[in-house]
């Protein structure tokens, strides 16, 4: 094991230092955007106890919004919560 030691003001300087890169970089690049849970056709078919067919029937008609990676569909966790609070109502 290898033990460094290093001057409390240097430690300063250096943690400063960092500080302001880590700014100057945000300040760039902005904060990044809120990632959403992606949801596939069984998590989704699960949460709004429907089919698979339902949920095709959904997709082809527009009332779902879904991506499509391959050959496989994918959904936004908060567009599923949005459709499921629009049939409560």
């Amino acid at each position: 094991m290898q033990i460094i030691l290093v001057d409390g003001k240097a430690w300063e300087r250096h943690r400063s230092a960092f500080a302001d890169f880590i700014y100057r970089i945000e300040r760039l690049i902005g904060n990044p955007p809120e990632t959403d849970e992606w949801l596939d056709n069984d998590a989704v078919c699960r949460r709004l106890n429907i089919s698979p067919r339902t949920l095709q029937t959904l997709r082809d008609t527009g009332k779902i919004p879904f991506s499509m990676v391959g050959h496989k569909y994918y959904y936004k966790a908060c567009d599923i919560a949005e459709l499921l609070n629009s049939k409560a109502e």
